[in-house]
């Protein structure tokens, strides 16, 4: 009786110890995304696309919401002319 209850214990102190470390890593994640001026450099993958829908893929490199470098990667693909661009396509794009 003694081994039932104590591995009873246990398995709920795990459950706690799991449920806490979740919720704190959600928490601590939320508030590090909602701050508004972020000035960290970062960097993502975008596509730009021009007039005869050709579409090459580039590193946007920022700065806050400054753009400090555009690299391309060497991926590239020709849609046809019927083709229309879904995306917003700003001349910003860091910010």
């Amino acid at each position: 009786m003694k081994k039932i209850i104590f591995t009873l214990i246990a398995i709920l102190l795990i459950l706690i110890g799991s449920l806490f470390f979740l919720l704190s890593e959600n928490y601590l994640t939320g508030r590090i995304t909602e701050e508004e001026n972020l000035n960290f450099p970062y960097s993502y993958t975008k596509a730009i696309c021009n007039e005869t829908n050709f579409c090459e893929d580039y590193i946007i490199e920022c700065e806050g919401e400054k753009t400090t470098k555009i690299t391309a990667t060497g991926y590239s693909v020709q849609h046809s002319n019927e083709w229309e661009d879904p995306r917003n396509n700003p001349d910003n794009f860091c910010g």
